[in-house]
């Protein structure tokens, strides 16, 4: 019995001490985010504690994105990886594409490991998706050179 305790009590706390890394935030967000999108965000922003001197921000964005109703912007299907660009091994983006049955939006996450742990440096969402893609179609952004 004090053999079986042991090992529980060393499998408990070995995942108490885990380190998240950064996809592993962004996975808690995206689950949390399905249930209640305004805690996703607010457990993503208590990721980094100097981020209690923008709550008046962070209570915007939460705004924001309680704000995208199945009736504004219909219902949610999901998510799907744009880019991720590792700046360094401290300092890394994700890029997402989320999927609403109106329209797509992105998801920016920006992660910044200063010392042992991951913390959110910043996150932003907007819509520019489809001004982006148009613009990236336009001549002067092809490479129309003959191979």
């Amino acid at each position: 019995m004090k053999k079986l305790l042991f090992i529980l009590f060393i499998s408990i706390s070995a995942n108490l001490f885990a380190q998240k890394s950064s996809k592993d935030l962004i996975n808690d967000f995206f689950t949390t985010y399905e249930k209640d999108a305004g805690k996703a965000v607010k457990d993503l922003y208590a990721t980094n504690p100097w981020t209690e001197r923008k709550k008046d921000d962070i209570n915007q964005i939460i705004s924001t994105v309680n704000g995208l109703s199945e009736d504004y912007i219909g219902k949610y299907y999901g998510y799907e990886i744009i880019t991720t660009k590792k700046f360094s091994d401290s300092f890394i983006l994700y890029s997402y594409l989320v999927k609403y049955e109106r329209q797509p939006l992105r998801f920016t996450f920006k992660f910044y490991k200063p010392n042992d742990k991951w913390v959110l440096f910043s996150y932003a969402l907007d819509d520019n998706l489809d001004d982006e893609i148009e613009e990236a179609a336009k001549l002067y952004n092809l490479d129309l050179e003959k191979k």
